[in-house]
């Protein structure tokens, strides 16, 4: 049973740090590179990188990090595993808010973005661009620091489980 939890643990924190490096590497490179470019151009990205993002190796870390994060919070449940309970069960926590984040902020502006067409044909780029950018910048920092301190849990879990 230890070695298992341990196992799942560790693929907790893993998948949870991929997510929380898309996401940083989003606020800190990719978003502030796209703000240098014109409407047209962020737009076309923006598009291509929602339809891209969406494969296999990303749900594997996405869905992942939530599937092994509550798997570890289970698995430290019986009494010898309670010393790192709680930093599993805040890390699930905050993991859970980012991927409500994602699900009710930034996947409705992906698909706005997606609905407004192909760039060229957009009448009013600046607009379209200016109903999702600011709001989808924000929001992603939000689901930066969530990830960021899911993370933060998970390895003071791991932390904590090596000490039992």
């Amino acid at each position: 049973m230890e070695t298992a939890r341990t196992l799942v643990l560790v693929a907790a924190t893993v998948t949870c740090g991929l997510s929380a490096g898309l996401f940083y590497a989003y606020a800190c490179s990719v978003m502030p590179a796209l703000a240098r470019v014109e409407d047209r151009m962020f737009i076309e990205v923006m598009q291509r990188v929602n339809v891209a993002i969406l494969n296999g190796w990303f749900v594997l870390g996405f869905v992942g990090a939530l599937l092994t994060t509550a798997a570890s919070v289970v698995l430290h449940l019986p009494s010898d595993g309670h010393d790192a309970l709680p930093a599993t069960v805040a890390a699930l926590v905050l993991y859970v808010a980012a991927i409500g984040v994602t699900r009710s902020v930034n996947v409705p502006l992906n698909d706005e973005l997606a609905a407004a067409g192909a760039p060229k044909e957009i009448t009013d780029p600046a607009a379209v661009r200016g109903r999702f950018e600011a709001r989808w910048v924000r929001f992603n920092v939000l689901r930066a620091l969530l990830c960021t301190a899911a993370l933060g849990c998970l390895t003071w879990a791991l932390v904590l489980d090596g000490r039992g």
